[in-house]
Order: C-alpha cells, then sequence, then structure tokens
C-alpha cells in the first residue's frame, strides 16, 4: 500500500512537472465559487484535522513543503487522485486558487 501511494505520489507530481515552475497566472481565470464548493463538498478541511489535528490549518504552509503555484496545484492533484475524487483539471485548478487566495498568496 505505502509503495503504490508513493508511486501514485511520483506519477502525479512527474504529470505535473510542467506546471512546478509557473506562478500564480496559473490560476488566472479560475472558478473561486466553484473550488469554495468543492472543498465544502470534499470535506477538505476535515480530512485535513485528521491528519494534522485542530482545524486542519497546520496542513497549510507546511516548511519547505513547497514554494509556488504548481507546487500547490500539484498537491491538490494529489489529493485529487489519493482520494479518488474525481475532479476535473479545472476543478483542481479552482480548488488550489481558493488555497492560494486563502493560505499561500503566491505571485
Amino acid at each position: 500500500m505505502k509503495l503504490a501511494l508513493i508511486g501514485t505520489a511520483l506519477s502525479t507530481l512527474a504529470f505535473s512537472g510542467a506546471v512546478f515552475a509557473q506562478g500564480a497566472e496559473i490560476f488566472k481565470g479560475a472558478d473561486l465559487a466553484l473550488g469554495e464548493k468543492l472543498i465544502a463538498e470534499h470535506k477538505c478541511a476535515q480530512c485535513h484535522a485528521s491528519k494534522v489535528g485542530g482545524d486542519g490549518s497546520a496542513m497549510y504552509k507546511p516548511k519547505g513543503k513547497f514554494n509556488n503555484a504548481g507546487l500547490l496545484r500539484g498537491m491538490v492533484e494529489m489529493c485529487n487522485t489519493q482520494m479518488n475524487l474525481g475532479l476535473f483539471p479545472e476543478e483542481v485548478t479552482a480548488v488550489a486558487a481558493v488555497l492560494n487566495r486563502d493560505h499561500y498568496r503566491f505571485k
């Protein structure tokens, strides 16, 4: 199981590789209302709270985890894959755009 998760993470990161070097312009035109709806619908905060405790906000801005918009989007894509959420690319971008607006503020 652990090996499968590592494989999933690596394939997701490889798939999203072109996005990693990009700035917040990847969120331009993202549907923020859709992102907010998806975050609530898929209970992201509850899942994060179960992993890190408290209200789950410690999940955001972990030291050394990632430092640009592309990596943020890649992490949302990894959650999408690991949790089998079935989000379309524009939905992943919408969720990442909301997280960027509320927690990260990558330029």
